[in-house]
């Protein structure tokens, strides 16, 4: 049977060889890109796609807007390579590995991302009380086994885990670039912000080349919208849909998203069960336990991806009062925490910091509002 022929990169990045690999990358265009599009809508996107971070990395752009686009596009996903590459936790050879390895027993200079990243963590860790925390590693290590085997971890191994547990145990000084841990078995892990930070400089890039409207995701829990998409009623906002916790393959909400980002955190698909109780995998770094607020998910808008990433993980943990308080503190800071309604099968949604056009409930069977702020 002869093979088919390949397509150039060239070909392929202006639609002639649509559906076709280039270097892992995918790029499709259609009119039902189900995420972000009404299925009824006639304008066409682009999507370039990659997969890194353990996910799958989209930019969807309006299809024929800007010359070069997928070009652009695939030089912004390089980005996120780049940015895996210096902060993954599974190459011995990372920076932050190296970090890992050498910041107990010397004083460590950063590159100038990692010094960015760092930066923004201590001021998240103090900002959440703790409720994010770039230093909780090990205990994503004791609960992840505890997962796969079925087994609740010990007392023993929960105290040890906390004991190397806290951003205080970090020394900084971001004028040098400099970083040491106060003691040993202390180590920086990023997977709470990584990927909206990532998102965030990606797309920085985009901008850069004159990419002004484009809607960039990492496995859709993270989004940073840009501008504005194009449809058949003229330009309009960006739609992302928010999942509803307890029906996952059903939307609860729609939400309109324009030079702001998004990111939603929940324990639903991720949990285990020991002794009839489920425990979710997003932990609390200050107890050491799986995070017990009654929040099915927490959504946080914020001008920044990298803040909407880690305060969505932190509300979850902090719960609805203190989450309130965290936006109220920062008004730059809205958010959409879904919780268990007080009937079966039924949820309440408490918003803070959202105007009433910016959210469109799509399930609203057994579904109650609640304006926070209003």
């Amino acid at each position: 049977m002869p093979r088919p022929k390949k397509s150039s990169r060239r070909k392929f990045l202006q639609g002639k060889a649509k559906s076709a690999p280039v270097g892992g990358d995918t790029v499709t265009t259609d009119s039902l890109a189900d995420w972000v599009t009404d299925p009824h809508e006639e304008a066409y996107l682009i999507r370039i796609g990659r997969r890194a971070m353990a996910c799958q990395f989209q930019v969807f752009l309006n299809a024929g807007q800007y010359a070069e686009d997928s070009e652009i596009a695939i030089a912004a996903l390089d980005e996120i390579d780049a940015l895996e590459a210096m902060l993954t936790v599974y190459r011995r050879d990372s920076e932050v590995a190296q970090v890992n390895q050498q910041a107990t027993a010397e004083v460590v200079t950063l590159s100038d991302p990692l010094t960015e990243l760092v930066e923004l963590s201590l001021e998240l860790f103090e900002l959440t009380g703790g409720a994010f925390d770039m230093t909780a590693g090990p205990l994503a290590e004791l609960w992840g086994q505890a997962r796969r085997s079925g087994a609740m971890p010990t007392n023993e191994a929960l105290r040890a885990a906390l004991a190397n547990v806290g951003s205080q145990y970090i020394r900084f000084d971001q004028k040098k670039r400099q970083l040491r841990f106060l003691r040993p078995g202390v180590a920086i892990n990023f997977g709470g912000i990584g990927k909206g930070f990532a998102i965030e400089a990606a797309s920085n890039l985009l901008r850069l080349k004159g990419i002004e409207n484009f809607l960039f995701h990492g496995g859709r829990s993270s989004v940073l919208a840009c501008g504005k998409r194009a449809s058949g009623r003229g330009e309009e906002p960006w739609r992302v849909g928010l999942v509803h916790p307890l029906r996952p393959t059903e939307r609860l909400a729609e939400i309109l998203l324009a030079d702001r980002s998004l990111s939603t955190s929940g324990s639903q698909s991720q949990s285990f069960h020991y002794q009839g109780r489920r425990y979710g995998h997003i932990l609390d770094p200050r107890t050491g336990s799986p995070a017990d607020t009654g929040v099915l998910s927490a959504t946080v808008l914020h001008p920044s991806a990298a803040w909407a990433d880690a305060l969505s993980t932190a509300f979850f943990v902090m719960g609805p009062q203190e989450a309130m308080k965290c936006c109220k503190k920062y008004p730059e800071t809205s958010a959409i925490l879904v919780l268990p309604g007080r009937g079966t099968a039924s949820v309440e949604i408490q918003t803070y910091g959202l105007d009433s056009e910016d959210m469109r409930l799509v399930y609203d069977q057994k579904v109650t509002v609640k304006r926070q702020d209003a």
